[in-house]
């Protein structure tokens, strides 16, 4: 792997570390000796052209796809070294919000947050309730969103209702596939804002994989990309120094120029065309 342009060193403090990782489907090799380290408390982005696998790395990680070959270590343990019981405790500290949320829809919100708590805790009803209503806030939802059936929410509240559902077993890890998709852009920034706020507040480690390139802008600190089955890492800025043509056509294109700027305005700066 290159990070940045140069040789990545081991990083004794990552909390994810992926080596050597191979998924194939059939005949189709999807990452071919893939590496990548996440280090705790930062976000990072994943992007790539449609078809590189972006979500299917993302489940690879969380144990829904079996790897062909390859090492996939989380907080210093191999996921494919563990029984069932093991497996299990380690699912409990990270969390995966899904594009469409994944709310049950015969559920309230509370209902909804409150599924994870029951599973996996011995927590009563009314403690439960109570942490349910502080997960509602934790998403920026007013109090009244926690009565309410997805079916009633906006695409925006879907959203914050499944990452207050995500929350729900403080997570130190959290998953995020694409999470401003289908939202406008005041929604989509907002959302941003979000995560970077639970993020400083509750020191999550935060991994997208995400196609909005203000959000790699606003909250990304490193962004991970996919190219022939393996990935580049790095800044924005040390990705651009780069040679590959994809990488540059993806964030000096005009949509990226745009992006680009709007950082830098919202830092208050100038922004550099490069």
């Amino acid at each position: 792997m290159t990070e940045s342009g140069t040789t990545a060193h081991r990083d004794e403090q990552a909390i994810i570390r992926i080596s050597g990782l191979v998924t194939r489907f059939g005949a189709n090799v999807i990452h071919d000796g893939l590496d990548l380290t996440v280090r705790p408390r930062e976000v990072i982005g994943i992007v790539g052209a449609s078809g590189s696998g972006k979500s299917v790395l993302l489940r690879a990680i969380i144990g829904l796809i079996r790897p062909a070959a390859g090492r996939i270590e989380v907080f210093g343990r191999d996921i494919r070294a563990l029984d069932a019981r093991e497996r299990q405790a380690l699912r409990q500290r990270w969390a995966m919000l899904f594009q469409d949320g994944a709310l049950f829809s015969s559920l309230t919100v509370a209902q909804n947050i409150e599924v994870p708590l029951i599973e996996h805790t011995r927590i009563p009803p009314p403690l439960r309730r109570e942490l349910a209503a502080l997960k509602v806030a934790l998403a920026g939802l007013p109090p009244e969103a926690a009565h309410k059936y997805p079916a009633e929410l906006s695409g925006g509240m879907r959203k914050r209702a499944g990452l207050a559902r995500a929350l729900a077993l403080d997570p130190e890890i959290l998953f995020l596939d694409e999470p401003t998709a289908g939202l406008d852009p005041i929604g989509a920034a907002r959302f941003d804002a979000l995560i970077a706020e639970l993020r400083r507040t509750l020191a999550l480690t935060v991994v997208m994989v995400t196609h909005d390139l203000d959000s790699l802008y606003a909250i990304c600190d490193r962004v991970a990309v996919l190219i022939d089955k393996r990935v580049k890492v790095g800044t924005i800025e040390s990705l651009l120094r780069e040679p590959d043509p994809w990488i540059r056509e993806y964030f000096l294109g005009p949509r990226g120029r745009a992006a680009r700027q709007a950082a830098a305005r919202a830092r208050g700066e100038h922004a550099n065309e490069g």
